[in-house]
């Protein structure tokens, strides 16, 4: 039935009781739902029996006793049993208005659904024939467009009419409600149902929510219902974890068939280890994205780069080996790695300044090397130009240099003050000392 909201037509009854009917939601074989409202606005899905079959009294005395069982269903997976009137000229009664796509429709726009969700919603359903069987109703009339995705779950409606009319008529052409793809095998030779029946419709719904289309494929009644009884059903497409238990529901003989608990019970271990399986493969792939985002970022690492050297769009990245092979930095990177100092290794300061006694030592000018002494002045080579050197160690180095200058002039003069004035003054021998260095007597 398709439950799309349309336009009330001419003919369709504007108050049924005390409701008021605003559109209609849907018709099938047995008569017309509406969207109606009570005089407090309380919504509700009122269906009303087709004329011909309320002049049918055996009709209306099944119809009672179907009414009268759903009024006993507890459970929230069905729609609730509003009001009913079953001696009105046209027999009716009032569901609790559940918003949402029917499975069928939901299927039919955006595909298959996946196993998780199937799982789910087939525990839900299985949970919501438990009560319904125990209330002593079978549905006959289960399939995807009378399963309605609510918010709040999976909800079953058009509960009673099918059973109403009895096994026997749904097979005839016009008069069947339920669709000849979701039919049991018992129910196509007019054998009595039992919960089995509702069993097999559910498999059937489970595998069209799996893949799209009925386990027996297209074609007239005659043809489908012909493979319902003889044929095996069609489930590629079904996902593995749930297509075992799938076939077993669509077993030809209802004993072979599992109980509504025992589906329950199996689905929601379904649902959960899909779910679960699904939430490690997200999380896995999320691993991988984070993985290669992190291999990337890994590519260079950032090295301490000097105080006073001037910055340069490369500097303070250095290449490291990636697991593919090794990354060789450019001439410019080499010059500048080889050129600049490290701080972790730092020569100590007193290689700025020239060792006592030696000769031919002199300090740098201005702080800056000369050519060819590479890094130990402390500054940084850049192509051919040579850049400032860090002020703290300039100011280092001057000291240790004024240190070694005045040690060494205090040396010298110590040495030569024990030499004598004579010798510290560079002169000769004096006129009495000439005389007796002739032999002449000092006179």
């Amino acid at each position: 039935m398709n439950m799309a909201m349309m336009r009330l037509r001419r003919e369709d009854p504007r108050v049924v009781g005390s409701f008021r009917l605003h559109r209609r939601l849907g018709a099938g074989g047995m008569g017309v739902v509406y969207l109606g409202s009570d005089r407090r606005g309380q919504r509700v899905a009122l269906k009303v029996i087709r004329p011909d079959l309320a002049e049918d009294q055996e009709f209306r005395s099944r119809f009672a006793r179907e009414v009268s069982a759903a009024r006993r269903i507890r459970g929230g997976c069905t729609a609730r049993l509003v009001a009913a009137d079953l001696e009105a000229e046209r027999p009716w009664f009032a569901t609790q208005y559940v918003p949402g796509p029917s499975l069928h429709d939901k299927v039919a726009e955006e595909g298959p659904l996946p196993a998780a969700e199937v799982a789910a919603v087939g525990a839900a359903l299985s949970e919501g024939l438990v009560a319904v069987h125990e209330a002593g109703v079978v549905h006959r009339d289960l399939k995807p467009s009378n399963i309605l995705l609510s918010p709040k779950g999976p909800r079953i409606i058009d509960f009673g009419i099918a059973w109403a009319m009895g096994a026997s008529t749904l097979t005839h052409v016009g008069t069947a409600v339920g669709s000849p793809g979701f039919l049991a095998p018992e129910q196509v030779r007019g054998a009595a149902v039992t919960p089995a029946t509702d069993v097999f419709a559910l498999g059937a719904t489970l595998a069209y929510a799996s893949t799209g289309d009925s386990p027996f494929g297209h074609g007239s009644s005659e043809v489908m219902l012909y493979r319902v009884v003889h044929e095996e059903p069609q489930l590629r497409g079904v996902p593995g974890a749930l297509a075992p238990l799938v076939r077993a529901c669509l077993a030809k003989d209802p004993e072979q068939r599992p109980t509504t608990l025992q589906l329950s019970l199996r689905l929601k271990e379904i649902a959960a280890r899909e779910a679960q399986g699904l939430g490690l493969g997200e999380a896995r792939s999320a691993g991988r994205d984070d993985g290669a985002a992190g291999s990337a970022s890994a590519a260079t690492v950032r090295t301490p780069v000097p105080r006073g050297s001037a910055p340069s769009a490369s500097a303070g990245r250095t290449p490291v080996r990636s697991p593919g092979g090794a990354a060789s930095p450019s001439p410019a990177e080499a010059r500048r790695a080889s050129a600049s100092p490290t701080p972790a290794r730092r020569r100590p300061p007193s290689t700025g300044g020239s060792r006592p006694g030696r000769k031919g030592a002199a300090p740098s000018r201005g702080g800056r090397a000369a050519p060819g002494t590479g890094a130990g002045t402390g500054g940084s080579r850049s192509g051919t130009k040579l850049r400032p050197a860090n002020p703290r160690l300039l100011r280092q180095r001057l000291t240790v240099f004024v240190v070694v200058t005045l040690l060494a002039a205090l040396g010298i003069a110590t040495v030569q003050g024990c030499q004598g004035p004579s010798d510290a003054a560079g002169l000769g021998p004096g006129p009495g000392h000439a005389a007796t260095a002739a032999g002449a007597p000092p006179g």
